[in-house]
């Protein structure tokens, strides 16, 4: 009996949480949607949601541990998380500095307030349904790269679940192969536990990102070795199978 009484009361404790987090989340948009809509250029509404994302993480109570800003260049570079949940968005967002544009899937357009908010603060948006459609995102965002932004991909493309690293795109790793710029591999812990696929609901837990050393593509061959080192990076630091050999 007293380990039901107790079950019952942590999942209560748990769908408070996840109903407190929701609040949280709505109360944040109202001024922030606001701010983005008044604030005239776009590093600026981006610094808006640089400091708004940072403060939803301290007002729900979620501690995001930074490991290896030392390795982010100064200057344009390309980075790569990897995608576990509709969080690594919004932490990446609070963690890296609001000069990165971001590299979103078309379908997020169609998703209420977060489609909006997405294309004020300048993300990139990428149809990969037609191959021609992939094709045009590529030269587009090689374009910028070679103008000197710095951008932001989850190469994976999706997240489902079950841990592990999916499959690779392209994309990213020819942008910075022709454009010279360095890779610079993020590996994000926790997010997966905090809000899995499939789920509308939070639970508590600390998140952990790591920078790890950049890649530089002049010390590779081709972007598919440029993707292979930058694969074995994030696998050894990720500790999570490898999904692409099974």
């Amino acid at each position: 009996m007293t380990l039901i009484i107790t079950s019952f009361t942590r999942q209560v404790k748990l769908l408070m949480y996840g109903i407190y987090v929701w609040f949280i989340f709505i109360s944040l948009s109202i001024p922030v949607l606001i701010l983005l809509i008044l604030t005239p250029t776009r590093i600026g509404r981006r610094t808006v949601a640089h400091w708004s994302a940072k403060l939803l993480f301290f007002l729900i109570g979620t501690h995001v541990h930074l490991e290896g800003m030392k390795w982010l260049p100064k200057s344009n570079s390309i980075v790569i998380a990897n995608h576990a949940s509709y969080l690594d968005g919004i932490i990446l967002t609070a963690m890296l500095p609001p000069n990165f544009t971001f590299l979103i899937k078309q379908e997020m357009t169609n998703v209420p307030f977060a489609g909006y908010l997405l294309k004020r603060i300048g993300s990139e948006f990428v149809d990969r349904t037609k191959f021609t459609l992939r094709n045009k995102a590529a030269r587009r965002l090689f374009k910028a790269a070679e103008k000197g932004e710095s951008l932001a991909f989850f190469p994976e493309g999706t997240f489902i679940r079950q841990p592990g690293l999916q499959t690779f795109h392209m994309g990213a790793f020819r942008s910075a192969y022709r454009a010279k710029l360095p890779v610079v591999p993020i590996v994000i812990s926790g997010s997966r536990k905090k809000l899995p696929a499939n789920s509308w609901l939070c639970v508590p837990g600390s998140i952990s990102v790591e920078i790890l050393k950049p890649i530089s593509p002049d010390s590779v061959l081709s972007a598919q070795k440029l993707l292979q080192e930058a694969r074995t990076a994030m696998l050894k630091s990720l500790k999570e199978p490898d999904l692409d050999k099974e």
